[in-house]
């Protein structure tokens, strides 16, 4: 029986053979993308080079990608959605395009994985007003079925842009000004064929389980413009897309996602831990599941339960898989992070040096959580009870109040509900509602510039770290390395390894740094060359990170040599000016500085 690594293997090793350069596994959490707070697909670190910037690496490129999807917390529960999973990737930057990629893929799953064709099924894009319909993609299909004697007819559908258009932000209608997009083609697997023909809906059959889509074809071409038009990208790319769990589900026939070699242990230990079967309680186990290891890839990433970007959503997933385990009378969440872990080490072998790390993070917030859960109900016991001090009885509160143990204790509606209290659901709906368009529009002016940000000012501010990483590095020695950054056309936020705090002369030493080289209209070119050479010539780049064979370096006169792929201004005049606006101290020998740059 394949494992999710043999599945792996097989991949990468059948697109190396084809002459495709493997990449590395991107950060799940992206750098110098403001746009996102986790890596979301496989072409995301790779937006620059799909705009038409020459990859180190070649047209051809192939990786196993760690993803994170915040916006499917809610959908988790079911037998096929996680928040966390692998993308099995590979792109054409403007070498090959459908005629190549859909029979390789094709090739890949009937005879690499050894699936039945009669029992896959494609779609491709109809078309709209703008874009037209993929019939290459369409006549491609049918030979390909009918060339091994498998009738075409009701295995091909053709759906608009709410099913086969594919970017970050969805639809046409939903993508920001400059970002990239294209007609897709996705394929699924049938776990029912002895039902017979799915007749004249696929989607009705991809939505009730018996279909899974288990990979997508994305022939990116497409730029949005203003006005809802689009123009044509400098070339051709595809980019392919494969859920790894989603490919293990359909080599073992198994419908429910969860009961596959990957997660079926994890599952046994929560039954182990908590005394229930899953066949009796599957939705708060595959919550559970999914939710501990999404926490523990997102903790193995350096981040800390918190109150906002990543750490709230950390601190979400936590609470909520405690919820779920709670339910399930479970005590010790432990032994299912143990198992998590070992699930995983044979993909990713960094867990298990990060192992205490990662558990005491989730014991912690778990600790956290139970004081929550205390000060909440001390809040409502002192609000609600009686003259003679008791609280029996009382199981409806305002609808104000369980928004304001929302909103400053951190608990869902279903974790107030759990402490034994019911409120007017419709009343604190309108509440949030309130308090999402808030939220919204502050995420709308923080990320408007759409997808990767390419605007002049952020452009600024990627140059600008590179003399900031510099200057501190002369000033403060050579420990310090970069470790984060996140850019956006107001400021420029930059996290580096230091275990003090820098002295205010400190600071002001290295903004005049700074400014001088500003001054000096430095000039700033790349090189794409030998990973083993750019490090010989003492090339730096962001702590941590795993670099390919070949790499970009970005050279700032003879002043800065740091890994990068850009983009960047051609002179640092162009900067204008640089302000050091405050430092913060993020715990662990981690400090960070918010600078502003061109004002």
């Amino acid at each position: 029986m394949l494992t999710a690594l043999d599945i792996i293997n097989i991949y990468i090793s059948f697109f190396e053979k084809r002459g495709h350069k493997r990449i590395p596994n991107a950060s799940l959490i992206p750098q110098n993308d403001p746009t996102t707070l986790f890596t979301s697909s496989g072409m995301q670190p790779l937006v620059p080079y799909l705009l038409g910037q020459p990859h180190p690496q070649g047209s051809t490129l192939v990786n196993v990608q760690n993803c994170f999807r915040a916006q499917d917390i809610d959908e988790v529960g079911d037998n096929r959605h996680t928040t966390f999973f692998r993308m099995l990737g590979n792109w054409s930057l403007g070498d090959y395009f459908k005629k190549e990629q859909l029979p390789m893929f094709f090739e890949f799953l009937t005879k690499e994985l050894g699936l039945d064709p009669k029992r896959l099924y494609v779609t491709v894009f109809e078309g709209n007003k703008q874009i037209p319909k993929d019939t290459q993609s369409l006549e491609i299909w049918k030979e390909l079925f009918e060339s091994i004697g498998v009738p075409s007819t009701g295995r091909i559908f053709s759906y608009g842009a709410e099913e086969n258009w594919w970017s970050r932000s969805g639809e046409p209608k939903n993508m920001p000004k400059n970002e990239p997009g294209g007609p897709d083609s996705e394929v699924f697997f049938d776990f029912y064929p002895e039902q017979g023909n799915i007749g004249n809906d696929l989607k009705l059959y991809s939505h009730n389980g018996r279909l899974l889509e288990i990979g997508n074809s994305v022939f990116m071409q497409y730029q949005k413009e203003e006005n809802e038009r689009f123009k044509l990208l400098p070339q051709k790319n595809v980019d392919f897309g494969a859920g790894l769990e989603r490919l293990l589900a359909a080599v073992e026939n198994k419908q429910d996602m969860f009961e596959t070699n990957l997660f079926s242990p994890i599952i046994k230990s929560i039954e182990k831990a908590s005394g229930k079967d899953y066949r009796s309680h599957k939705k708060q186990m595959r919550i559970i599941t999914d939710h501990l290891t999404a926490a523990v890839f997102i903790t193995d990433n350096n981040v800390t339960p918190s109150n906002k970007e990543q750490g709230y959503i950390l601190r979400r997933l936590i609470r909520r898989g405690l919820d779920n385990f709670y339910e399930l009378d479970g005590k010790d969440i432990s032994p299912i992070l143990e198992k998590i872990i070992e699930q995983y080490q044979s993909t990713d072998p960094k867990l298990s040096d990060d192992f205490e790390k990662i558990k005491n993070t989730v014991l912690e917030e778990e600790q956290s959580y139970q004081r929550a859960l205390t000060s909440a109900k001390t809040f409502i016991f002192k609000k609600y009870k009686k003259e003679n001090g008791e609280i029996m009885g009382i199981t409806e509160i305002a609808s104000d109040d369980a928004f304001m143990l929302y909103s400053t204790h951190g608990l869902s509606p279903t974790q107030i509900k759990n402490l034994g209290f019911t409120f007017n659901q419709q009343a604190f709906a309108e509440k949030m509602e309130d308090h999402q368009k808030v939220s919204r529009q502050g995420a709308e002016q923080k990320f408007k510039g759409g997808l990767a940000d390419q605007s002049e000012k952020t452009i600024m501010g990627h140059t600008a770290t590179h003399l900031l990483h510099k200057a501190l590095r002369e000033i403060l020695g050579e420990s310090v390395n970069q470790t984060g950054s996140n850019i956006t056309a107001d400021r420029v936020r930059f996290d580096f390894s230091f275990d003090r705090k820098l002295t205010d002369e400190e600071l002001k030493k290295v903004e005049e740094t700074v400014n001088e080289k500003i001054k000096e209209n430095l000039p700033i070119k790349f090189e794409i060359m030998n990973l083993d050479a750019a490090r010989k010539i003492g090339a730096i780049g962001l702590f941590g990170e795993k670099y390919q064979d070949k790499v970009k370096v970005y050279f700032i006169g003879d002043y800065s040599k740091e890994f990068c792929g850009g983009p960047h201004v051609d002179f640092t005049s162009k900067l204008k000016r640089f302000k050091i606006i405050k430092q913060e101290n993020l715990g662990k020998g981690q400090k960070r500085i918010y600078a502003e740059v061109g004002k």
